[in-house]
């Protein structure tokens, strides 16, 4: 019941600030320090959104915000999306409000962009220093929403030989932060003549995507 009040009130809070405006709600890119290129794939969350809005009958603000992560304007946001290539330094009180926001209900999604792994799992043990990250199984709800993916996360660039993982960070149940790992997610989001990516398998991204938002939102 306390977990159900608290992602309400985010999504309340989330309501609250898109009032007068022609959305539900907006969701943001995590800024953060450390000299990783956090502003990465410019173009992915708003064809992600525009996918969402066209496809699921979703209503989210079509650009998307910037936050950093120790900002209070964090719990304004039912849904987070952070990338980057290189390194990520949260201090403590950014790995708090992070960690205060992810138990009130907020949703944190983290795409390797390539080089981000050795750094994002160190940081998020200061979010979450009882936990670790855990591979989701391929029957996990968030891969089997309005677009089933029986086998897991498609795999968009190739960079070391390795299968895409899904990995999660849970919290008495709760599914509060999903890491994608080498499966380039967001860059199939993207613009396609910045990658030639074939449509196939951008469509494969956007709709895994739209899954991953899905579920943040309901948790179901």
């Amino acid at each position: 019941m306390k977990r159900l009040f608290l992602s309400f009130l985010i999504l309340s809070m989330a309501a609250s600030a898109a009032v007068a405006q022609n959305y539900s709600f907006k969701i943001a890119k995590l800024k953060y320090s450390g000299g990783g290129d956090w502003y990465a794939n410019k173009t992915s969350l708003p064809n992600l959104i525009s996918f969402c809005n066209r496809n699921l009958n979703m209503n989210i603000a079509a650009d998307e915000a910037v936050v950093e992560a120790g900002s209070p304007e964090l719990f304004s946001y039912p849904f987070v999306h952070m990338t980057g290539h290189g390194n990520v330094v949260f201090s403590d009180a950014e790995a708090q409000n992070l960690r205060n926001y992810l138990l009130s209900g907020g949703f944190l999604h983290i795409d390797d962009n390539y080089g981000l792994d050795k750094f994002i799992r160190k940081e998020m043990k200061k979010v979450f220093p009882e936990h670790e990250f855990v591979e989701l199984p391929f029957d996990h709800p968030i891969y089997r929403q309005k677009y089933n993916f029986a086998h897991g996360l498609p795999k968009v660039h190739e960079h070391d030989n390795k299968p895409p993982q899904g990995f999660g960070i849970i919290h008495e149940g709760r599914l509060v932060c999903f890491y994608t790992y080498e499966t380039d997610l967001g860059n199939g989001w993207e613009d396609q003549e910045i990658y030639n990516d074939p449509e196939p398998i951008r469509q494969q991204a956007l709709r895994m995507g739209a899954n991953i938002l899905t579920f943040a939102l309901t948790q179901e």
